[in-house]
């Protein structure tokens, strides 16, 4: 797997209060598989992590999404993390940001709360996805197809409902990301 991502850019679009499980592990795997990740935030210098509801690890924001350029990059994570999904989604440059990865059919992975940020870009119509079960009825709103589900692929979007679900999601994760680019993803956008 370690050659599979040569040459990707892939960002992750996180801030304060994100689940450092769901953004550390996606962004070993997609490194070991040859990518470079990138963290870009709502705000510049660190940004605070959380284990559940216990602060972690700071970590260092690569780039503003005032200054980063969707085209810039060949995929987007959305890492969970209630506090990190709710910042994320009231942002209009976080939203605008995620939305142009949907219209350029990039692929797409969410875990936990990151689906918070995809119905805000009108990403989910008409997608099958999964989540973190408190966003069921959001994502159904939104026109998805819920499933419980470990992990769940869709044209280029990946999700997942947890921690737990991490092996599988950032297996999928690669595997979208190594494809490449899709068919419109959404009837929303």
């Amino acid at each position: 797997m370690a050659a599979q991502l040569d040459g990707k850019k892939v960002a992750f679009l996180a801030t304060d209060g994100v689940e450092q499980s769901e953004l550390d592990k996606p962004w070993e795997a997609v490194q070991q598989a040859g990518a470079t990740p990138e963290l870009v935030s709502i705000k510049s210098g660190e940004i605070q992590a959380f284990n559940h509801l216990d602060k972690s690890d700071t970590k260092p924001v690569d780039r503003t999404v005032g200054d980063a350029n969707a085209d810039d990059y060949d995929a987007l994570v959305l890492p969970g993390g209630v506090a990190n999904g709710d910042f994320i989604r009231a942002d209009e440059q976080a939203v605008e940001f995620t939305r142009r990865f949907f219209e350029a059919g990039k692929p797409v992975g969410a875990i936990c709360h990151g689906g918070w940020v995809m119905i805000e870009a009108d990403a989910v119509r008409g997608r099958t996805v999964t989540s973190w079960p408190s966003l069921k009825t959001d994502l159904r709103n939104a026109g998805a197809k819920w499933v419980d589900q470990e992990v769940v692929t869709d044209k280029g979007l990946v999700t997942s409902r947890n921690p737990d679900d991490l092996p599988a999601f950032c297996g999928k994760l690669v595997e979208e990301i190594a494809e490449g680019r899709h068919q419109r993803q959404t009837a929303g956008v």
